[in-house]
């Protein structure tokens, strides 16, 4: 089977609180393989994590944000983090090979629909584009599709390609909003902290202060390497919550089972037991209880050493199996091969060293 180009979004929608609308924003994006639904109370914001191919990315991006601008009214919203719209921001991230001029043009077809489709007015952000997120939340941009007035209840639309990042937000129980800041200040690349951090801080309910980062050279900056960072502050850490899912290569302890690749498995191994439902037959209803548990243990996938090498060898053999019974395409074959090589790039040479005969196996069967 030939490759294809694979895609990740996700998604930022208005909306923390009301499972009903969060449900009705994920039941419009069924079209693509979903990894993650990460509601927010504090931030009235949910993050929802999709992969496809163009085609099906396209269409599951657009149901979305119709039932976003059907069910939120940002005349009554309220929450911590700052927005535009009612669906805020459509981040477009190439996998694999895939590359981030591919994500703008789907980028820009997607904000084409929506503002054709639904005539909510649109900002294209990131890469290739002349603003950032900041210049657009500040008001220093005009919408690039529609406008100048913002549709009255679904605001507008933010649409941009982007390379991975980890959203990350730790509580600080003892410092004040200030110190905080000045916290967040010290870490940003932009004033000299560590690489590939920005961060800001919102005062949530309670009084609770929270240190909120996106982490966009992940090969430089891991969640970790920010605690260890604060520590040598001498910045007490509380409560860490990671926003979405975490590739296996910059996971610790705060990403168990919150982990891309284990989730991609996890979309692929339950494609292919949907797929065998429909087939019906005892055979491949046998094969959909077995895909499905396995879809679950994938999605809860720890991040110890052996646990990642066990995660990988597992996604590796999805491929075969479907490819059987009759059920593989090229889309969950490259989505499979994906999560086992992110997986697989995650391995220490410590445990490289210890499991040399799989770790030859699978480099094989990944060839």
């Amino acid at each position: 089977m030939n490759g294809v180009d694979l895609f990740e979004s996700v998604p930022n929608f208005s909306e923390g609180r009301n499972r009903n609308v969060i449900d009705s924003i994920a039941s419009g994006a069924k079209a693509g393989h979903m990894l993650d639904i990460d509601p927010d109370p504090d931030h009235h914001r949910v993050v929802v994590s999709l992969l496809a191919a163009r085609e099906r990315l396209i269409e599951a991006l657009l149901a979305a944000v119709a039932a976003a601008a059907e069910r939120i009214d940002l005349r009554k919203h309220a929450g911590v983090h700052p927005r535009v719209g009612a669906t805020d921001v459509v981040p477009v991230v190439p996998m694999g090979a895939t590359t981030i001029d591919a994500c703008r043009d789907i980028a820009h077809e997607v904000g084409r629909r929506i503002w054709t489709d639904l005539h909510i007015p649109v900002f294209f952000y990131g890469y290739g584009e002349e603003r950032s997120l900041a210049d657009i939340r500040a008001g220093r941009a005009q919408p690039d599709l529609g406008g100048p007035e913002l549709h009255p209840t679904a605001g507008a639309v933010c649409v941009g390609a982007r390379q991975l990042l980890v959203a990350f937000n730790v509580l600080l129980p003892e410092v004040s909003v200030a110190e905080a800041w000045r916290v967040a200040r010290s870490l940003r690349e932009s004033a000299g902290g560590l690489r590939g951090v920005q961060a800001l801080v919102f005062e949530l309910r309670g009084g609770r202060i929270q240190l909120s980062m996106n982490l966009f050279r992940l090969e430089e900056t891991s969640p970790q390497a920010v605690v260890d960072e604060l520590g040598r502050l001498g910045v007490r850490v509380g409560e860490q919550q990671l926003v979405g899912l975490c590739p296996a290569v910059a996971a610790g302890e705060v990403a168990a089972k919150r982990i891309l690749e284990g989730r991609i498995g996890a979309a692929v191994a339950r494609a292919g037991a949907h797929r065998a439902r429909e087939r019906g037959g005892q055979e491949l209803s046998a094969l959909s209880h077995k895909l499905e548990a396995e879809a679950q243990s994938l999605a809860a996938l720890g991040v110890s050493q052996g646990e990642l090498l066990a995660g990988a060898e597992r996604c590796a053999a999805l491929p075969p199996v479907l490819q059987a019974a009759g059920l593989l395409d090229v889309e969950l074959q490259a989505m499979a091969h994906l999560a086992a090589r992110g997986l697989r790039e995650a391995i220490s040479e410590p445990t490289q060293s210890k499991y040399s005969e799989r770790l030859a196996a699978l480099d094989r069967r990944l060839a």
